[in-house]
């Protein structure tokens, strides 16, 4: 009887004991590797029916948590996914073997996210690794990347140094020529896409046709640029960092002549046009600057390299972490940035006022799981800009400012600034150069004293934050789902600036002693304390809100049926010094749009796209718009024909037309074409009265006649691209383009005898642009130890070479056929 109860307390034991252990998680570590045994980084290790996960770091090790019955599911953009069961392995070493055709990748598209084997849309993607430049601006990291996409930049100067570009190039002369920048799906400006670190981005996509923006209507003919940031992903906390130091210097300097080649040039342009003119500079100065006897009284200034450094030392971190549960997920990511000038900051002030551009950037994105069909995102970013530098006239930056008065300064006239003379032994101010021409008052610029005088401060503040809400309505249908979208943006910009007036010397050479002492030009205006003057004040806030519906559906594994209708509603305020009454009033745009798509057995696409947009600018009659769009897709490789080709491995044909519209036309501040302007008290038409007429009344005069007729500017847009693939290593993308700008906001050429006080405007202006643009991206992996990557963006040039080469390329094309 004593046995039998010993073995039923085991056997009572080992059940209540054995199912924890059986669901016991234990760690599972391995390396991922490459068919050339390269380690990989940044795979994604997803545990099956889960979005716990993690990722391989640099060297391709990963490390997770698993129970004995999960698989895990391992997947790498460009290579075929793989599940691993967990059963028994306590390590995991995975070889993934390349995708030859990339065509299951999700690429980006308006409102959503499409396979690339169905996309007909013309898209260029760029992976966020190929972003990591060593800058702290991301716009200057688009140039040469993008097929199609022209960037360059103005100015090198930190917190000035954004760069422009253009889709396709411009066919517009209205203001509104830049594309669309949409950051997780709200419109956002090219300064929120320059404070975004490389490494929370997850998806970089330029939307160029018809087809990829006419869901966009209003705003969409310029192209788009759309940019989705990470979010977090189940599983423990991971961390990542990232600090940087760079130096920066000038990719060229202007060579100018030195000192004694301008005398002599400058006389030498006196010469010919006045053979009798009086020269500028005496034979006698220019010897004795020759000989270098007095740098005083003969100074030889080298404007640049006094006002200017070699080099300068830049400062970057990043600081990431992400994890959460089956509940909610996150991410969070902080960056700071610090960009500084090359300016010769003098020690002689107590201040410093070289360049400096410092960014401050935190970034939360949450998902939350309410139930098992509901979500809710929510997303926040807080931003901090601060800039300081020399003090400059309205609209200049501060190094800009500096450099132009180099390029303009006279070497020979006097120096920077001078050492105190006994005189001056106890003079507490900087004793600057200069040059009197008759009154003995200062008659130049002195850029070492502009740039020394005092300094400007600014700050910018921006927060954004979104919520997203994602229904599922399975319910109702297989594939349905609803997604709301609430973004609200409150921007504020000011600056200061604190400066004094310098104190201008210039030397004198005694007749009689021949001492040199330095006569002040300016002792009454000068002053020895900082004033301040209040700079710009700048004020915005930004309403969107986003409904749609999306609808996916696979009949017989055959037909591929999506449907998306979405409203949007965008709300902007502005609040600037010295605005106008427009500038006050609200910027607004509505629109319903839609796209519908087919695809049959995975090798016919067709699609099409509508845009109906409303925008406050025009009158009642023109202020709706509809833009529609067509594209048609043929995947040729995945017919019957072209099956088990090792030659093509990838070949598609697709061809899309459509308009798109644009309502930023005229100027920012001139708006509402429709309503007349009319100054009723202009000081320019004055008229007298009284008995004496001697009271002047203000008159009327008229800065713009109504016209209700003006609308949209619009684009016909049309595209035929192929994309082939060539031995699993060559992969060759290219579009040919055309657009069609029309209805242009012009001025009409109107005579004066018509008695007109302003002129009329008109959609009458055209433009037309065509090219080609594309892609050549050759990959190939030798053995474990070489392999070779290159990738080249094709310029719209590249028609002439095919012109050229059209016979070499057809007979190619027949001989893989």
């Amino acid at each position: 009887m004593r046995n039998k109860i010993t073995i039923l307390i085991c056997i009572v034991l080992c059940t209540l004991f054995s199912a924890p252990v059986q669901a016991q998680e234990k760690k599972v570590s391995g390396t991922i590797l490459d068919t050339a045994g390269q380690p990989l980084p940044g795979v994604n290790i997803i545990i099956k029916g889960t979005q716990r996960g993690t990722s391989t770091d640099f060297d391709g090790n990963f490390s997770i948590r698993a129970n004995e019955a999960d698989i895990l599911v391992i997947s790498y953009l460009g290579f075929v996914t793989k599940e691993i069961a967990v059963k028994g392995k306590s390590t995991i070493n995975v070889s993934l073997d390349s995708d030859t055709s990339d065509l299951d990748e999700v690429v980006l598209v308006s409102f959503g996210k499409q396979k690339k084997s169905s996309v007909i849309a013309s898209i260029s993607t760029i992976k966020p690794s190929e972003l990591k430049i060593p800058s702290s601006n991301l716009t200057t990291a688009l140039a040469g990347r993008v097929a199609g996409l022209i960037s360059f930049q103005r100015g090198g100067e930190p917190g000035r140094d954004d760069a422009s570009f253009f889709v396709r190039g411009v066919t517009t002369f209205g203001y509104g020529n830049v594309p669309l920048i949409l950051i997780d799906g709200v419109e956002l400006t090219v300064s929120d896409l320059r404070r975004i670190h490389p490494d929370d981005i997850a998806a970089f996509s330029i939307m160029k046709d018809a087809s990829a923006t006419a869901l966009y209507g209003a705003r969409g003919a310029n192209g788009v640029i759309y940019v989705t940031l990470k979010e977090g992903i189940e599983g423990p906390a991971r961390y990542s960092g990232r600090i940087e130091a760079s130096f920066s210097s000038p990719t060229r300097n202007i060579e100018l002549a030195d000192p004694i080649t301008y005398m002599r040039m400058g006389n030498e342009a006196v010469k010919t046009r006045d053979p009798l003119g009086l020269l500028i500079y005496s034979q006698e100065k220019i010897a004795k600057t020759a000989a270098g006897i007095d740098p005083i009284l003969y100074p030889t200034t080298d404007w640049y390299r006094e006002l200017f450094k070699n080099y300068t030392l830049n400062k970057r971190a990043n600081f990431n972490v992400n994890g959460g549960g089956k509940v909610a997920k996150y991410y969070v990511a902080m960056s700071a940035t610090q960009d500084n000038g090359i300016l010769e900051v003098p020690k002689l002030n107590d201040f410093n006022n070289n360049v400096k551009f410092t960014q401050f950037n935190l970034r939360s994105n949450t998902n939350i799981d309410l139930s098992k069909t509901s979500k809710l995102n929510v997303k926040f970013n807080l931003a901090f800009d601060e800039y300081s530098g020399p003090v400059t006239p309205s609209g200049q930056s501060g190094g800009q400012y500096v450099y132009n008065l180099v390029m303009r300064s006279n070497p020979v006239l006097f120096r920077p600034f001078y050492e105190p003379d006994a005189a001056n032994e106890f003079t507490n101010h900087i004793l600057f150069g200069n040059y009197a021409e008759d009154d003995n008052t200062p008659s130049y610029i002195n850029p070492f004293a502009e740039m020394a005088k005092g300094y400007q401060e600014g700050t910018t503040n921006k927060l954004i934050g979104q919520l997203e809400f994602i229904q599922n309505l399975k319910s109702v249908t297989e594939g349905l789902e609803f997604k709301g979208v609430f973004a609200a943006t409150k921007e504020s910009r000011y600056s200061i600036n604190r400066a004094y007036n310098p104190y201008y010397y210039s030397p004198y050479q005694n007749p009689d002693t021949d001492e040199v002492i330095l006569i002040p030009l300016n002792e009454e205006q000068g002053t020895e304390y900082l004033d301040f003057a209040d700079g710009e004040k700048y004020v915005s806030s930004t309403t969107y809100l986003e409904s749609r519906l999306t609808y996916n559906k696979t009949l017989n594994e055959t037909h591929d049926f999506t449907g998306l209708l979405v409203y949007t509603l965008n709300h902007r305020l502005f609040s600037v010094t010295g605005g106008t009454l427009q500038d006050g009033l609200a910027f607004r745009n509505m629109g319903l749009a839609g796209r519908f798509t087919y695809g049959y057995d995975n090798r016919y696409f067709g699609e099409f796209n509508f845009g109906y947009n409303g925008s406050e600018r025009f009158a009642k009659n023109e202020r709706w718009g509809y833009f529609p769009s067509l594209g048609f897709g043929w995947l040729a490789s995945n017919e019957k024909f072209l099956e088990n080709n090792n030659a093509i491995t990838n070949l598609k044909f697709k061809v899309t037309y459509g308009l798109v519209g644009n309502d930023a036309i005229g100027s920012r501040s001139d708006r509402f074409f429709y309503l007349s302007q009319v100054n009723l008290n202009d000081g320019n038409y004055t008229y007298p009265t009284g008995e004496a007429y001697d009271y002047r009344n203000g008159g009327i005069s008229i800065g713009r006649y109504a016209n209700d007729q003006i609308t949209w500017e619009t684009a016909k847009k049309l595209n035929l691209g192929i994309e082939l693939g060539l031995f699993n290593d060559l992969t060759f993308e290219v579009d040919f383009f055309s657009e069609k700008r029309e209805d242009i906001l012009t001025d009409r050429i109107i005579p004066s005898t018509l008695g007109l006080q302003a002129g009329v405007r008109a959609n009458v202006g055209e433009a037309k642009s065509q090219g080609i643009d594309g892609s050549l991206v050759y990959n190939k992996s030798f053995d474990s130890d070489f392999w070779l990557q290159v990738e080249q963006t094709l310029p719209m040039q590249l028609m002439k070479l095919l012109k050229l080469k059209n016979q070499i390329i057809l007979k190619l094309l027949g001989y893989l056929g």
